[in-house]
């Protein structure tokens, strides 16, 4: 049986851009796709005993009433994910893919969309920003942070909108991530057609140099078309710069190398090229 792509959508202004990647790698891998969308709790809860919230002698009309409204939003919140995904599942085909079946589920995203991720998830994609995006535009989604530290198969950040992938930057530091990466593009036929260069940044050390040396060896005994540099400067700001001037249209790195509260003091590279690029990322763990 052929792994699932899990493309999470919202109703946002990502969601158009996710199905549309899913859809990419759906039509170069043959692989179907799962098109999810998760309503919160609150959104989805039917009826309520709110009796505690009302004081003593409240006639039991009022109770009833509230009851019934709690209901009918319930069930606009059912149709509505409903809608949402059947739009999702049109504009998906549309772009190509097929095999695309829908899930609507409700409770805790992560739970959800990872709870599954085993053997049967290939890919998960989700957009940069969720459907608050226009309110945090320099901030990233609450979720996405939790599903990439969560998953434990690649992720695939969406950017605003799709375009034709024909290029892509790695970002090699030698780790064990970068190393899964590079595995992964030599076997997969989504980079087969594709042009792609290891990029290290910074004084890696000569160990470092060697296994990009190895990396790059690797690519192309797969028969891939790739090529190697080396940046000075910091990993955030040289990767950017490269992808700014010579027009990359995918960045493939590791993510979340550092505990939570490291990240919290020092930052993340993760993070950071995430807000930073303006093109998809997929990230590996």
């Amino acid at each position: 049986m052929t792994d699932n792509i899990i493309a999470l959508v919202d109703g946002s202004g990502y969601a158009t851009s996710v199905c549309e990647h899913a859809a990419w790698v759906s039509r170069l891998t043959g692989a179907p796709i799962q098109l999810l969308h998760v309503m919160g709790r609150r959104e989805a809860a039917g009826p309520q005993d709110l009796s505690g919230a009302i004081r003593l002698g409240a006639r039991t009309a009022l109770l009833e009433e509230l009851a019934t409204l709690d209901a009918q939003r319930a069930r606009i919140a059912n149709d509505a994910g409903r809608a949402l995904l059947e739009d999702a599942r049109q504009l998906t085909e549309g772009a190509g893919a097929t095999g695309v079946t829908t899930r609507l589920e409700q409770g805790d995203l992560i739970e959800r969309a990872v709870g599954n991720d085993a053997p049967d998830t290939r890919l998960i994609v989700i957009g940069k920003r969720g459907a608050a995006a226009d309110f945090a535009k320099g901030h990233l989604g609450s979720n996405l942070e939790r599903i990439v530290r969560s998953a434990r198969k690649p992720v695939l950040v969406a950017s605003r909108a799709f375009k034709p992938i024909r290029k892509v930057l790695v970002a090699f530091d030698g780790g064990n991530s970068a190393l899964k990466a590079v595995q992964h593009i030599a076997n997969s036929p989504v980079f087969k057609d594709l042009q792609i260069e290891l990029a290290m940044a910074g004084n890696s050390g000569n160990n470092a140099r060697d296994t990009l040396d190895e990396g790059l060896l690797r690519l192309r005994a797969a028969g891939l078309r790739a090529d190697v540099c080396v940046l000075a400067g910091s990993a955030e700001t040289a990767l950017a710069e490269r992808i700014e001037s010579e027009g990359y249209d995918l960045l493939v790195m590791g993510a979340y190398g550092h505990s939570r509260i490291r990240s919290m003091i020092i930052g993340s590279t993760t993070t950071q090229m995430l807000i930073a690029c303006k093109l998809p990322v997929l990230l590996f763990r």
